[in-house]
């Protein structure tokens, strides 16, 4: 949140505003909610899958209409995996699999 609350970007009071409203009525936050408080873990068993979670993360804000490109999106790290630079910084998930 502090990233949001500090850089200027257009819609920070609008993103805010929903982060606060998400938070209203869950004993679990203070102020904003972020992430959703569901989680329906998955291991992750192959190279494939795990691209296909890091896609399905990445597609949100398109499937969203937010952007046109995952990469587009300023706080997501689709833009690190398409070989540019993010403005958060993130350690890359590289998964190798041993064949039994």
């Amino acid at each position: 949140m502090e990233q949001i609350q500090t850089i200027n970007e257009s819609r920070k009071d609008w993103m805010l505003k929903i982060f606060e409203t998400a938070a209203f009525d869950k004993k679990r936050n203070t102020n904003y909610q972020f992430w959703t408080h569901d989680n329906h873990a998955e291991h992750i068993f192959s190279n494939k899958f795990m691209e296909q979670k890091l896609d399905y993360i990445h597609f949100n804000p398109v499937r969203a209409g937010i952007v046109e490109k995952p990469e587009d999106y300023i706080y997501s790290s689709a833009k690190d995996y398409a070989g540019e630079k993010g403005i958060i910084t993130i350690e890359k998930i590289v998964v190798r699999w041993k064949t039994i």
